[in-house]
């Protein structure tokens, strides 16, 4: 027993530190960070070349499927039959 205490009451170094205590305060703050540009033109781009007109299709499709489902159902748009 005695020695499960002493086991225990060895505190063993955090072994993932939090973000603040591992992180390293810049120089200076007023100088921009080198990649954040670079970061800044890839996201756009993936958002204007990838995201954007995937989104778009999907929500044009989907109106259409809409659309089409609910003709399907109600039948096309139009005066009844005389």
């Amino acid at each position: 027993m005695s020695r499960l205490q002493s086991q225990g009451s060895q505190r063993e170094p955090a072994r993932f530190p939090s973000r603040a205590a591992a992180s390293q305060p810049a120089a200076d703050p007023a100088l921009p960070d080198p990649g954040a540009k670079r970061r800044e033109i890839a996201m756009f781009v993936l958002l204007a070349v990838v995201i954007w007109p995937i989104l778009s299709i999907a929500i044009v499709g989907g109106y259409g499927f809409l659309v089409w489902m609910s003709q399907l159902i109600m039948g096309p748009p139009g005066p009844p039959p005389v």
